[in-house]
């Protein structure tokens, strides 16, 4: 139906006759002659209805409107001097009409298709197959498919085999809820949409596949957010007779091509960071190094001070951890910040003006001249700018200046958007105390190796312990996590004791994996990483529904098909199911709002 896209008429074309086929962006009357401009996925081309040129295409024109669907035929012609457009690739010319068939008419759009105008997440959301047809957004599709292609090429030439793991699978619930589907054949059984392909891909690695990748749709039950849907996409790997460093050599080669392919951007550092270096400096274990801003701890100088806060902090066993952006700020922007601090869980946020002299504010009599100066060389600080201070339990000290941290950097323009900064953060902790629940749990997940030193001893110093475990972190943004598995049965069963399962839970859920270590399984190690997350950050945003073709909204409901949904009740006999009195009543609830909609 078409000679060329809408991105491809060029001077050359001048005197063709072309077909074209898209959808009415914009319509203008100028005087009796409409000019439309024809949009598809590539781009724009202006197409002109001139009675001049044929009086009976420009009666039919007069019809069209916003979103019609079009197919014309016609001539390219030069524009007018003085009337090209030099941000369109066909801005120097446009095409006389004189064919015109309308494939579809179009209601009123009840959204802008133009970037120029964004409507509400919700209507985004309901109308999204209008929403992708914005240009920015077929920008983003094209993006997700060239960095997936990089991807796929890249595996394919390092001998990987690209391989689909089940997507109806045996429930094994850790971290995240379960998605769960119940049989109809199996009364009373039911398979669980999978977290990650993590047992699976382990199994395949013990079938000798040696080297396997899969674009996973990952389901998880969980709070959204930004980064964070009920369905994502890893780019999924796993590798067998390898070390941690080999898997990390292998992702960051991946990553270089990746930029290469769809950015042409040279990568061509990935600092490493220690799980301890990583909190110390940056507060958390994603640190963004596109800035150089860091945390110091100054618990022991500021003891030295008559200031009773610190020093009661310090006694309950807590830490005092400083900040200092070299930049001026006044007294309305320091409360600005710490009205943040307090939002992000702090009581306060003590501050002090580094001058000539020495420190300044409403608690710099409290500190000495000794200790000030003292202060002043351990931070590093200059005259002129300001040292803000978190006292609390090192843990939420951390978590409030990294947080403080990251709003100082944005606010302060400290780094180039368009940079992307890699790192790796790793040694962690293999277990993390569950303080709620008063137990150790993987930090992770139960299927990491122990660095070596600990495998004989992992239950009887579990604060201490360091797993072959690690963190790929953009940009302040968790790419992705990798480890060393667990491939010898016993020591997987004495992490499971150890974390709580009991040896028949540990067999009831996890059986299959064990018995299959059983059979000469070889030592293997990969990732999980985050597709999703990548894409966002090369288009330049941190939400991942911006790069989804169709995500959910905030209480995982699809608003443009309204699923979840209820189902017919001869469904739920099928399926052996009774709906609750709760779920009857968030029904009927439902339905009574269904026609406010």
């Amino acid at each position: 139906m078409r000679t060329h896209k809408n991105n491809e008429l060029k001077k050359e074309n001048i005197g063709d006759k072309v077909n074209l086929v898209g959808w009415v962006h914009t319509r203008r009357d100028h005087g009796g002659i409409i000019f439309v401009d024809l949009r598809d996925r590539y781009g724009l081309t202006q197409v002109v209805f001139d009675p001049e040129f044929n009086s009976t295409v420009m009666e039919a024109a007069e019809s069209l409107r916003r979103e019609f669907c079009i197919e014309i035929k016609g001539e390219v012609r030069a524009r007018k001097e003085g009337m090209t457009n030099k941000k369109l690739p066909t801005g120097e010319v446009e095409v006389f009409a004189d064919t015109l068939n309308i494939i579809n008419k179009s209601a009123v759009p009840p959204i802008e298709v133009d970037d120029r105008v964004e409507a509400g997440e919700e209507l985004r959301l309901k109308y999204r197959y209008l929403d992708l047809r914005r240009p920015l957004m077929q920008k983003r599709l094209l993006s997700r498919h060239k960095i997936i292609s990089a991807a796929r090429d890249f595996f394919n030439k390092n001998d990987f085999l690209e391989i689909t793991t089940p997507m109806l699978v045996k429930s094994t619930p850790e971290g995240a809820r379960d998605y769960v589907v119940p049989s109809r054949v199996n009364a009373g059984g039911f398979y669980a949409l999978p977290q990650s392909p993590q047992l699976y891909k382990q199994i395949l690695m013990i079938s000798g596949c040696d080297r396997y990748y899969q674009t996973a749709i990952c389901l998880r039950d969980e709070d959204l957010r930004a980064d964070r849907q009920p369905e994502h996409m890893q780019l999924d790997l796993e590798m067998s007779f390898v070390t941690s460093d080999d898997i990390r050599n292998m992702v960051e080669k991946l990553f270089k091509h990746i930029f290469k392919e769809v950015l042409n951007k040279e990568i061509t550092e990935f600092k490493v960071f220690s799980y301890k270096e990583s909190m110390e400096k940056y507060g958390n274990d994603k640190p963004d190094i596109r800035f150089d801003l860091f945390l110091t701890e100054v618990t022991d100088i500021v003891i030295k001070s008559d200031f009773g806060v610190f020093k009661d902090i310090k006694a309950a066993g807590g830490i005092v951890k400083c900040i200092n952006p070299q930049k001026e700020l006044g007294r309305k922007e320091i409360d600005a910040y710490i009205d943040f601090c307090q939002k992000s869980g702090a009581k306060g946020m003590a501050w002090m003006r580094v001058t000539e002299n020495g420190l300044e504010s409403n608690i710099a009599k409290y500190f000495s001249e000794d200790v000030q100066k003292e202060l002043i060389a351990k931070v590093g600080a200059k005259p002129g700018s300001i040292l803000m201070f978190i006292a609390d339990k090192e843990k939420k000290c951390n978590d409030i200046l990294s947080r403080l941290r990251n709003k100082l950097a944005e606010d302060l323009e400290l780094y180039n958007k368009d940079d992307f900064k890699f790192c790796w953060v790793k040694d962690f902790p293999l277990f993390a105390w569950n303080e709620e629940d008063k137990r150790w749990e993987p930090e992770h997940h139960m299927f990491s190796m122990p660095n070596p030193e600990f495998v004989d001893n992992f239950e009887t110093c579990p604060e201490k312990v360091k797993g072959d475990l690690w963190d790929l972190v953009l940009n302040g943004t968790e790419l992705g996590s990798g480890s060393i598995r667990v491939t010898n049965p016993e020591v997987q069963k004495r992490v499971m004791k150890f974390i709580g399962l009991s040896e028949e839970e540990a067999q009831t859920k996890f059986g299959f994996l064990l018995n299959a270590y059983n059979y000469g399984a070889p030592s293997h190690g990969g990732m999980g990483l985050g597709a999703d997350r990548l894409i966002a950050l090369m288009n330049g945003t941190n939400d991942i529904r911006e790069v989804i073709a169709f995500p959910k909204n905030k209480a995982a409901e699809c608003p443009m098909d309204e699923s979840p949904s209820p189902i017919e009740d001869k469904q739920l006999k099928d399926l052996h199911i009774e709906l609750d009195a709760v779920a009857k009543e968030a029904l009927k609830k439902k339905e009574t709002q269904e026609p406010s909609k």
